[in-house]
């Protein structure tokens, strides 16, 4: 039984999807589509930078999606593999759950390409620069985050945002209560604290207005029928329904990204096959968070094909 997962911020780099593209028409297609839908050359920022452009959060949440999409439609169109076929569900980490929503059907890549672009505007633009902030806690269970981010608080946001796996949490609130977090975080028996190149404070309640932006976008592009069902990620529950899964999308922007919790859940439903598809990221959290399970990470033509044997 197998699971497609899909990447998401951090896991952008300049020169992404080059390769693919090169090597493929089917790739070259989904970098154009995407190009068209934004209005944007999208496709040169990935391929050539600047690293800061493609960092902007409304720049890498529609192009780490692409990249993934990208490689999909290579194994799809030139290796003849279906999702629905091969898969028993599919995941996504933050934005990652519309690359998975796109994958199964319930959105179009157009349609997907917009919505993230928006996203990442809403998020940017719902707390001024420099006000919010986020850590990531090595060595860190959930358990000790909470504690953490209780004791940090001191009356500001400090909430967790990533439930990763079983010794990386991250933390996001407003700057201030996320430094005090860093500062105490060997008192509280965790390695330690590391504040994130992150332009904004996501999955916490200062998100909100991007929560309402993101009702208001979904109301008018709500998602269709899913060809495979989806792992939310503020529920780490298995989700078939199209309007369950809008509302979940909603409350994800400030909800808590339950990725070990999916990942367990994955597993105790027969999961025994992870792959990863546009990044290298999820695949190092799945194989901390459990084990006797195949984890593959597909990037490049030779991952794809090497892939293809595989299943």
């Amino acid at each position: 039984m197998t699971a497609f997962v899909f990447p998401g911020q951090g896991s952008q780099k300049v020169g992404m999807g080059v390769e693919l593209a090169e090597a493929s028409l089917a790739a070259r297609e989904v970098f154009q589509e995407v190009d068209e839908a934004l209005g944007q050359n999208l496709s040169r920022i990935m391929r050539e930078g600047p690293e800061d452009a493609l960092t902007l959060t409304e720049n890498a949440q529609p192009a780490i999606m692409a990249n993934a999409i990208a490689v999909l439609r290579v194994l799809e169109k030139e290796a003849g593999l279906s999702l629905a076929a091969k898969g028993e569900c599919v995941a996504g980490h933050s934005l990652g759950e519309y690359t998975a929503l796109c994958a199964a059907g319930a959105f179009s890549l157009a349609d997907t390409a917009r919505l993230l672009k928006l996203r990442g505007q809403a998020m940017q633009a719902a707390v001024p620069v420099g006000v919010g902030a986020m850590c990531a806690l090595l060595g860190a269970d959930l358990e000790k985050a909470q504690a953490l981010a209780d004791a940090a608080a001191e009356g500001e946001v400090c909430q967790v945002a990533n439930d990763n796996d079983p010794g990386q949490v991250v933390l996001s609130g407003h700057r201030g209560a996320i430094e005090r977090a860093v500062a105490l975080a060997k008192d509280h028996g965790i390695k330690r604290g590391v504040i994130l190149p992150v332009s904004a404070p996501f999955h916490c309640s200062l998100m909100q207005p991007a929560a309402d932006a993101m009702a208001e976008a979904l109301g008018k592009t709500p998602p269709g029928a899913l060809r495979l069902p989806i792992y939310a990620n503020v529920t780490a529950a298995l989700v078939g329904d199209a309007a369950t899964e809008q509302d979940l999308l909603v409350q994800q922007v400030t909800g808590r990204v339950r990725w070990r919790e999916s990942v367990l859940a994955m597993k105790d439903a027969g999961i025994e096959r992870y792959v990863e598809l546009g990044g290298k990221v999820l695949g190092p959290m799945i194989g901390r968070t459990v084990q006797d399970v195949t984890v593959t990470s597909v990037v490049t033509m030779a991952d794809i094909e090497a892939l293809v044997k595989e299943l």
